[in-house]
C-alpha cells in the first residue's frame, strides 16, 4: 500500500456519507488497506454545496442540479480530493472539462418509493391530498396520474423530508428507495412505483465515482465498475442529453438487461403532467462491439424521438 491515499468528496447529508463510506471501504481494499485503515487511506472530505445551502426553492429556479456537484468538481479540479461520489441521478448530462464519471459501481433498486400516513399507493390518496416533492418529474409523472392532487414543495434531506411527512406538511412523498435502503430504512414504503410505468430519473439508484480524466483507468477505480450498471446508466443517460435534461424537463428512463437485451423505456412530461410523450425499445448488446456506446446510441435516439414528438410542451 504503501503511502497512496485517495481523497473523497462528498456531500455532508447522512446518505451521501453513507454512500461514500461505502466507496471509501471499497477503495481502500483495493489499495491493501485493512478496514480500520479506511479513513487513513481514503479519508473522506465533506464539501458543502449550493445545492445544500438552498432548502426554499426548486432547483430550477436557482441553476438546476448541477449545484449539487458545482462546488466538488471545483476540488476535483483543483486537485483538492481525487474523486468525487455523487448520486448519479445528480450529475448533469454534461461534466466540465477534464473530468469524467471513471466508475459507476453496481446499482441498488432504481425505483421510486410511496410514504403516506393516509394511503398505500398514489392512486388510493383522497381526492385534493397534498403531494410533497421538489422532483418535477416526479410531480409532472403524479398529476398525470392524479391531476387532481396539490403539489407542494418539499426539499431537504431524507431525514427532513420524513420529519415534514410526520408534522403533516404533506399528506405523502415519493423517495429514492435506493437511499431509503442505504439508510437501514428500507421498510418504510407503503408501496413502490412500477419502474416501466413510471420511470424514475435517469440513473437512478446508481453512484458515480467522478475522477479527473487523467485518473480513469487507476486500479482503484477499475475496482469499482460494476458493468451492467454501466450499459443500463449509459443508455438512461443518453436519453437525459437527447432530451437536454435538467430540472427544467421532467425526464424518467429506465434500462435493464434480460440476458444480453439491453431494454429501455424513455418519458417526458409537461410539468403539469397533462402531456405524456413515451418511447421503448431495445438492443441485442451480442452483436455489438461495444456495449456502452450502443446503449448510449439507443438512449440518444429514443430521447430524440421524444423530444421531436414533445417540443416545447415538456419544459419550462
Amino acid at each position: 500500500m504503501g503511502d497512496a491515499r485517495v481523497r473523497i468528496g462528498a456531500r455532508g447529508s447522512k446518505l451521501s456519507l453513507v454512500q461514500a463510506g461505502w466507496v471509501q471501504r471499497r477503495i481502500a481494499e483495493t489499495l491493501g488497506g485493512e478496514p480500520a485503515e479506511a479513513e487513513r487511506v481514503a479519508p473522506l472530505v465533506v464539501i458543502t454545496t449550493t445545492g445544500d445551502k438552498v432548502q426554499d426553492r426548486r432547483l430550477l429556479e436557482i441553476g438546476g442540479k448541477g449545484l449539487f456537484t458545482k462546488e466538488i468538481e471545483e476540488a476535483l479540479l483543483a486537485g483538492r480530493i481525487d474523486c468525487a461520489v455523487h448520486s448519479m441521478k445528480d450529475v448533469p448530462a454534461v461534466l466540465p472539462e477534464g473530468l469524467c464519471i471513471a466508475a459507476i459501481p453496481e446499482r441498488e433498486d432504481p425505483r421510486d418509493a410511496f410514504l403516506s400516513p393516509r394511503a398505500e399507493r398514489l392512486e388510493d390518496l383522497p381526492r385534493g391530498a397534498n403531494l410533497g416533492t421538489a422532483s418535477l418529474r416526479r410531480q409532472a409523472q403524479s398529476l398525470h396520474r392524479r391531476p387532481d392532487l396539490r403539489v407542494s414543495l418539499l426539499r431537504g434531506n431524507v431525514d427532513t423530508r420524513l420529519a415534514k411527512l410526520r408534522a403533516g406538511e404533506a399528506d405523502a412523498i415519493l423517495l429514492a428507495l435506493a437511499g431509503l435502503k442505504r439508510l437501514g430504512l428500507g421498510e418504510l414504503p407503503q408501496s413502490l412505483i412500477d419502474p416501466t410505468e413510471c420511470p424514475p430519473a435517469p440513473g437512478q439508484g446508481a453512484l458515480a465515482i467522478e475522477t479527473r480524466a487523467a485518473d480513469r483507468d487507476l486500479p482503484w477505480v477499475r475496482a469499482l465498475r460494476h458493468e451492467p450498471t454501466i450499459v443500463a446508466v449509459a443508455a438512461e443517460r443518453g436519453a437525459l442529453a437527447a432530451l437536454e435534461g435538467s430540472c427544467k424537463t421532467p425526464v424518467g428512463a429506465h434500462a435493464w438487461l434480460e440476458g444480453m437485451r439491453l431494454k429501455l423505456i424513455v418519458e417526458a412530461l409537461s410539468p403539469d403532467g397533462r402531456l405524456r410523450v413515451r418511447r421503448a425499445g431495445e438492443s441485442d448488446l451480442a452483436e455489438m462491439a461495444d456495449w456502452e456506446a450502443s446503449a448510449r446510441a439507443l438512449g440518444v435516439s429514443l430521447g430524440e424521438a421524444v423530444r421531436a414528438e414533445g417540443g416545447a410542451a415538456i419544459s419550462l
